[in-house]
């Protein structure tokens, strides 16, 4: 499979960034927000094959050595062939010096203890919409 990888926010279509990430079980807001917040990022990650766009990720940083991964998805019908794992290398070698924090979605967290992350016993969150997060599981953390 001969897959692209972009680093800048042209040509992303933001509605399948909100709808894949919504099929995916994960926050989604309106595609304007999704476009807003991966252009504000410090790294963002596309994934295309035949100029259709399977993957993303973007990640917030000071730059210097905090980080923390965001929206790391893969449209469906491509999960479960190494495109996750492309995603997060190339975020991963664009912040290789800094501490890097993410939640994952529930059941995603063997994924990511591939990838060295491992689980934190402290952390604290305040989400502007709780109920919407009680139901993807992010009720205690």
């Amino acid at each position: 499979m001969k897959l692209d990888i972009s680093f800048n926010c042209s040509s992303v279509n933001w509605n399948l960034i909100s709808e894949t990430l919504k099929q995916v079980g994960m926050a989604y807001f309106s595609p304007d927000e999704h476009k807003r917040a991966f252009e504000a990022s410090h790294t963002t990650v596309f994934v295309w094959q035949d100029d259709k766009l399977i993957g993303f990720g973007r990640a917030i940083s000071d730059g210097v050595y905090q980080a923390a991964v965001y929206d790391v998805a893969v449209v469906p019908e491509y999960q479960r062939k190494g495109i996750g794992s492309i995603i997060m290398e190339n975020i991963l070698g664009k912040l290789s010096h800094c501490n890097i924090i993410l939640y994952a979605s529930p059941g995603k967290e063997e994924f990511y203890e591939t990838l060295k992350f491992r689980k934190m016993k402290t952390g604290m969150a305040l989400f502007k919409n709780s109920d919407a997060m009680a139901s993807r599981g992010f009720t205690e953390l």
